[in-house]
């Protein structure tokens, strides 16, 4: 009997200490966090601790049930406790992959772009300064998203992989995870107000402990975006606007919610579907546009065109809308990438303070008087 009690009392002890040393791997209690500051994008959060960071992503696609959870660790600490879908990052990172363009302005922003290693088909890439480093072989091109080149892709044994998901699926992804390198779901691209997708560089500043250039960049951004949307909202002549074009018998046309919406709001014109309520895009034929947009002023957003000509030889009626007709018709096509990529998907998402300021531009040419367009470009 004597011994029972002793083997209790050394199970007790040995329960005791694995419990102290799992309390002893959280670095602070939960009343010591602080979340930091995000003003427009819905889609992610960021709590900080003393020793480590806690990103939550909520909108990794639309309309995502997914919750997902990154405790950014600094190196040589101790892990928090977390639960088993929770995925642990140690930062600062030092070599890194992206899977998106959007991601290159970011780091470059942040100074880090020496930390990116690898890129699925490096062509898209249209940044100067970037594309200097694929020339110089220090970014190597890992094939494409849809069949990546694993095996170079663990020769340069990334601490880190962001990546995208369109519907939640993703095989390429779950590839790079059995390989136990960290893979976190940019959601930039879901968000509705252009200032949210741009506020996605905190996002990618927290893994290389640059928040405080982070805050810095982006507050630049969004008062250069603001002081454009006041200025718009000065004039009371408000154009006519529609936007999109055809691909395959269908006309894309951004919702009334849609970031491209914002824009056009706040550049102050009279985008023909504001009042849908539709935040992504209105897959409409050529007979319902034309029907409602055949007398616009302007139409700007033309998808990939250069010139007229490829326009109607794509078409020919496009030649039936006034603006057409008008010559008063605006692609993002002024800035191309030696590879053919276009900045404007690129460095947009970031800028969006560049593409108000455009679109002001195109639609009251009295204000910003010496200022010239940067993404966008009238057709001729």
């Amino acid at each position: 009997m004597r011994f029972l009690y002793i083997l209790l009392f050394c199970i007790l002890c040995l329960t005791s200490c694995k419990d102290k040393k799992s309390d002893e791997l959280i670095s602070t209690k939960p009343s010591d966090s602080v979340y930091q500051n995000i003003k427009y994008a819905k889609g992610f959060s960021i709590l900080n601790y003393e020793n480590y960071k806690e990103i939550t992503v909520t909108s990794a696609w639309p309309n995502s049930k997914e919750t997902y959870r990154y405790l950014l660790v600094k190196k040589g600490s101790n892990i928090p406790k977390h639960n088993e879908r929770d995925i642990i990052i140690e930062v600062p990172i030092e070599r890194l992959v992206v899977m998106s363009t959007t991601n290159i302005p970011a780091l470059e922003y942040l100074n880090v772009d020496d930390k990116l290693v690898g890129f699925p088909n490096t062509n898209f890439i249209s940044s100067e300064k970037t594309r200097n480093r694929i020339n110089n072989g220090e970014i190597k091109d890992l094939n494409n998203d849809l069949n990546l080149n694993m095996e170079r892709l663990i020769e340069l044994q990334p601490e880190l992989v962001i990546g995208f998901s369109v519907n939640g699926t993703n095989k390429t992804l779950n590839k790079i995870e059995k390989f136990d390198i960290p893979v976190v779901l940019d959601g930039a691209w879901t968000e509705q107000h252009p200032l949210g997708r741009a506020e996605w560089i905190k996002f990618i500043a927290a893994f290389f402990d640059k928040n405080d250039e982070a805050n810095t960049i982006f507050n630049t951004v969004e008062n250069n975006y603001l002081n454009a949307k006041n200025s718009a909202l000065q004039v009371k002549q408000v154009p006519t606007v529609f936007s999109g074009s055809l691909f395959k018998d269908v006309w894309n046309v951004p919702g009334g919610k849609s970031f491209v919406a914002k824009y056009l709001e706040d550049a102050n014109t009279n985008y023909l579907w504001k009042n849908n309520d539709t935040n992504g895009s209105l897959q409409l034929n050529f007979e319902n546009v034309l029907e409602n947009a055949q007398n616009a002023e302007l139409w700007i957003g033309a998808g990939s065109f250069t010139n007229k000509t490829q326009m109607t030889e794509t078409h020919k009626g496009y030649g039936y809308f006034d603006a057409f007709k008008n010559n008063t018709i605006y692609t993002y096509t002024k800035q191309i990438g030696p590879k053919g990529g276009l900045l404007y998907y690129e460095l947009g998402p970031l800028r969006p303070d560049i593409i108000l300021k455009d679109i002001i531009k195109i639609a009251h040419p009295e204000l910003l008087k010496d200022y010239v367009p940067f993404f966008f470009q009238k057709l001729k």
